[in-house]
C-alpha cells in the first residue's frame, strides 16, 4: 500500500496497521529461532530486566510488556519446555514465579535482539534511521501516548447529565 492509500485515515487505524505490520516482520524474523513475536517480546524484556539486576516475576513481566498475566503464563511454560526459560517459585512470596532465561535462552534472545534491530534500522530509514532526531521524536510522541490512560468507559461525550 501506498501512503496515498492511508490519506484520511485516522490516527487509531495507522497504529493498528504499523503495529500489525510491525508484529508480522517480527514474527518472520524470529521464526527461524524458533519464537514467535509474543515470545520475542517475552524473552527481550526478560534479558533486558536481568541486565538492569532484575528477576522479574510472572506478574512483573506482563506489566513491563503489556500482555495479559495468563497470557505471560502460558507464554513462560512454552518457553520452559523449549528449554529457553526457567520458573521458579520465589522465596519471598510462595503465590509468585519468578522468571530467568536459561544459556540456551539468552543465546536466542542475543540472536533475535540482533535480527530485530535490523528490522527497526528498516523501519525508522524513512525518518532518518534509528538514532536520528525525527526517530527520537517519534519515540517520545510514542512514550506520550503509552503513557495517555484509556478508559472506555470514561468518555465525557457519552456521559448522560
Amino acid at each position: 500500500m501506498s501512503s496515498s492509500s492511508f490519506e484520511g485515515a485516522t490516527p487509531g487505524f495507522l497504529v493498528w496497521r504499523l503495529s500489525m505490520k510491525w508484529r508480522v516482520a517480527v514474527d518472520r524474523a524470529v521464526a527461524p529461532l524458533g519464537l514467535t513475536h509474543a515470545q520475542y517480546a517475552l524473552v527481550a524484556s526478560l534479558y533486558a530486566m536481568r541486565r538492569s539486576g532484575e528477576r522479574p516475576s510472572q506478574r512483573r513481566l506482563a506489566d513491563h510488556t503489556g500482555l495479559e498475566p495468563l497470557y505471560v503464563s502460558k507464554l513462560a511454560r512454552t518457553l520452559e519446555s523449549a528449554g529457553l526459560l526457567e520458573r521458579t517459585r520465589d522465596p519471598r512470596d510462595p503465590r509468585a514465579v519468578q522468571l530467568a532465561l536459561t544459556d540456551e535462552g539468552r543465546e536466542v534472545t542475543r540472536r533475535a535482539i540482533g535480527v530485530v534491530q535490523g528490522l527497526l534500522q528498516q523501519l525508522l530509514e524513512p525518518l532518518g534511521g534509528l538514532d536520528s532526531p525525527r526517530a527520537r521524536e517519534f519515540t517520545r510522541d510514542l512514550t506520550v501516548l503509552l503513557d495517555t490512560s484509556l478508559d472506555p468507559f470514561n468518555d465525557p461525550e457519552t456521559e448522560q447529565p
